[in-house]
């Protein structure tokens, strides 16, 4: 009997340790499991939305769930320049950001504001996916924001409610709204119009109202804010390509193996391809809706007018940076 009970109390005390053993180890994965917190200012149907939606699902499958990313979408998490401050002090472990904000953070991307410093989108994919691209992650990284590859956000155009812009002198004396950032402003006073700043949200109605006369964007910008419905005259200066990065906090990435690092950038890179097909494709049903609502859509055939007219700009910046002149004159070089 007594025997039987040694026996019986040895079975316990192994099952107890086999279930205790079995508990520590579930939280130690738990623990070990990453859950990264990511920023994304458009909604999840958006191209960006659906590219990181899937960079987070290949992470978590390419980690075997060691990194477990999450997307919150439509800037619940704040705005671009609060979001930029979480990645960079690690509150938040990636984002997908547009090169237009960050000058103020990071000065080397002032130059992707220049009007006109790329050609087309799939120039500016070229040199943004080679040795010029990398100049630019070097600077991001020194403000702790490792960009892991590149998105687009299509070529910004010209509207307004008068007439087709085909020479900069079709600019004098029209209204343009800018986004808040002064090579813009600059690039409209030099073709003599009124450069006029103002919230994104408010273009609509001074559209609608004459307050302005136009304003400037993409074409999936353009035909969802439904500004064609009021500024029917839509030219194709494309005079800002602007590439947005999907970029991991510094402390997020340096947490990780070298294995789970290149995991996450070979995720990112799929990201940006996946990104780039469907803003494409959002770009052609944007132009096919606009074209039915009657707008009036022109091509410029000389766009070298409006380029001279930029000059002051161009001589105005590098006086002012002379430490990103070659960064400007490598862009401009590889697109000869």
């Amino acid at each position: 009997m007594q025997t039987n009970k040694r026996l019986k109390m040895t079975s316990h005390v192994k099952a107890a340790a086999m279930i205790g053993m079995l508990l520590s180890v579930s939280i130690s994965a738990a623990v070990q499991a990453d859950s990264w917190r990511g920023w994304n200012v458009h909604p999840p149907s958006y191209p960006n939305g659906k590219a990181l939606e899937s960079f987070a699902k290949e992470v978590a499958e390419k980690t075997d769930g060691r990194v477990e990313p999450k997307v919150y979408h439509n800037a619940v998490l704040g705005d671009q320049p609060d979001a930029i401050e979480q990645v960079r002090s690690g509150a938040l472990d990636f984002a997908n950001f547009n090169m237009g904000p960050m000058g103020p953070i990071v000065p080397a991307t002032n130059v992707l504001s220049l009007p006109f410093i790329f050609k087309s989108p799939e120039d500016m994919y070229r040199i943004m996916d080679g040795e010029i691209g990398d100049r630019f992650a070097d600077a991001l990284a020194k403000k702790n924001l490792i960009a892991l590859s590149w998105f687009g956000s299509g070529a910004r155009s010209l509207y307004n409610t008068d007439h087709p812009v085909k020479t900069p002198d079709d600019v004098e004396g029209l209204k343009f709204r800018v986004m808040n950032n002064d090579l813009y402003v600059q690039m409209i006073d030099e073709m003599g119009g009124n450069a006029t700043p103002m919230a994104y949200s408010e273009v609509y109605q001074s559209l609608k109202t004459g307050v302005i006369d136009g304003a400037e964007n993409n074409y999936p910008s353009y035909e969802s804010s439904g500004h064609y419905e009021v500024a029917k005259y839509y030219s194709l200066t494309e005079h800002l390509i602007l590439p947005e990065c999907l970029c991991v906090a510094k402390a997020s990435w340096e947490e990780l193996s070298d294995e789970d690092q290149q995991a996450v950038r070979q995720a990112a890179e799929d990201a940006a391809k996946k990104q780039r097909q469907l803003w494409e494709e959002s770009v052609q049903k944007s132009r096919q809706k606009v074209l039915d609502a009657d707008v009036k859509i022109n091509e410029v055939d000389d766009k070298s007018a409006f380029q001279t007219k930029m000059q002051p700009i161009y001589d105005e910046f590098i006086q002012e940076h002379p430490d990103l002149e070659s960064l400007v004159t490598d862009i401009q070089a590889a697109q000869k």
